[in-house]
């Protein structure tokens, strides 16, 4: 681990902060007067000039707001003047998965690892900064993220296994490494390739530190054996999308432990969230049409 992440971690934990997951949505972590200040900025801004980078923002603040079809409308008129643009269609294809038309997000995708630039990161910024305001995402692993994710709420597994791999070779960084293990061990698992899976999370160290993604390595520590689902679960939890993203584990491990019907209590319990734009609760929502 770097330096940087280390001190960053002891500052989060010497000031208490309370930290969230990489699946929270903006409507739930600002209040909604400070999301609607800002997607009206972002809508001067692009009003006085609609270059790619306003209608990005644009179309971001108001998926922060729910208002995720508007976000795809402004995606695509941005594609119509930059058609070669994949960052825009990284982010359309994230919106085409929040409204669950996981073959528009595919295509997406595709298009948009086909035009990025290869072998390299481009730090994306962070629409909703953490504690720290250091920014942990890049372009290149959030195309390849997300289209894994596509390929997995679909059903096809060995398309998102193909994806998550690729994916680590852009996740320089604890958090991103966690989160695509995490979605990795989970794609493997659903392969029935139980030895490839403990080899994917063995394979982070014990005493790995992470600024944002603690629910997701909370996931893996329980497929290690280091927490039981009652931990992931305790009374108390009364954040929508912790419950939601742990809740999708403890759902998974049941099903691994040959228990569907636990499963398909603890992703019920999850739906019952509402946080609908969570990917924990649209997997847990996919998961549960399968089951029945």
């Amino acid at each position: 681990m770097t330096t940087l992440f280390a001190t960053a971690l002891k500052l989060i934990i010497l000031a208490g902060l309370m930290l969230l997951p990489l699946t929270q949505s903006g409507a739930e972590t600002e209040p909604l007067s400070a999301l609607e200040a800002d997607l009206a900025t972002a809508q001067a801004a692009y009003d006085a000039n609609p270059d790619e980078m306003n209608t990005i923002w644009l179309g971001r603040r108001l998926a922060y707001l729910q208002r995720h079809e508007e976000a795809v409308a402004v995606f695509s008129a941005g594609l119509t003047r930059f058609p070669e643009s994949y960052r825009l269609l990284r982010h359309r294809g994230h919106r085409h998965i929040t409204l669950r038309d996981f073959d528009a997000a595919s295509e997406d995708f595709q298009r948009a690892y086909a035009l990025m630039p290869k072998g390299v990161t481009e730090t994306e910024p962070d629409g909703m900064p953490n504690a720290l305001g250091i920014p942990l995402s890049n372009t290149q692993f959030n195309i390849l993220y997300h289209h894994a994710l596509a390929r997995y709420l679909q059903g096809d597994f060995a398309g998102a296994e193909r994806l998550w791999r690729e994916c680590l070779d852009y996740a320089d960084n604890p958090d991103l490494q966690v989160a695509t293990r995490d979605w990795l061990y989970m794609t493997l698992r659903r392969r029935g390739d139980v030895e490839a899976a403990n080899e994917v999370i063995a394979a982070l160290p014990a005493d790995i530190e992470v600024i944002e993604d603690q629910a997701y390595l909370a996931r893996l520590r329980l497929y290690r054996g280091e927490l039981a689902p009652e931990d992931l679960l305790a009374e108390g939890i009364d954040d929508s999308l912790l419950l939601v993203t742990q809740g999708y584990g403890v759902g998974n491990w049941y099903l691994y432990q040959g228990q569907p019907e636990r499963a398909m209590e603890v992703f019920q319990r999850v739906l019952d969230t509402g946080a609908s734009a969570a990917f924990a609760y649209i997997a847990a929502e996919a998961d549960l049409q399968r089951l029945r």
